[in-house]
């Protein structure tokens, strides 16, 4: 357990390393308020971790390599890559339902979680 606990955090940080260094390069390129940086983040998120997924179906990796690559590194480079595998493994599985809602509440819930506190804070 102490082994996966130290994969998961090196990797954490190294995708946060490369989150922070991808986002702002690419966002420096862009003159606008629109975040490009972040939204290249979570697309090249998801398409790393379907990588990682895809390969350790084909070639048997380590549960070990799997936690370091994919909970670690694309963790720390951004969670959306998760919510999306998330996502696809619902789709993939027939449950439409599931993955509807999934979707729609981790959208809805997580842009008002994200609001929230400002209208609380502005009240005090």
């Amino acid at each position: 357990m102490l082994k996966t606990i130290t994969l998961v955090g090196i990797g954490g940080a190294i995708g946060s390393i490369l989150r922070y260094l991808a986002s702002t390069g690419i966002q420096s390129k862009f003159f606008s308020a629109f975040p490009y940086g972040t939204m290249c983040v979570n697309i090249s998120g998801c398409l790393l971790i379907g990588v990682i997924y895809a390969f350790a179906e084909r070639n048997n990796i380590s549960p070990e390599w799997r936690f370091f690559l994919a909970t670690g590194i694309c963790g720390g480079y951004t969670t959306f890559s998760t919510f999306s595998y998330e996502s696809l493994s619902l789709l993939r599985d027939g449950e439409i339902f599931y993955a509807t809602a999934y979707i729609a509440s981790s959208v809805v819930l997580g842009v008002l979680a994200t609001f929230l506190p400002t209208i609380i804070i502005e009240k005090l």
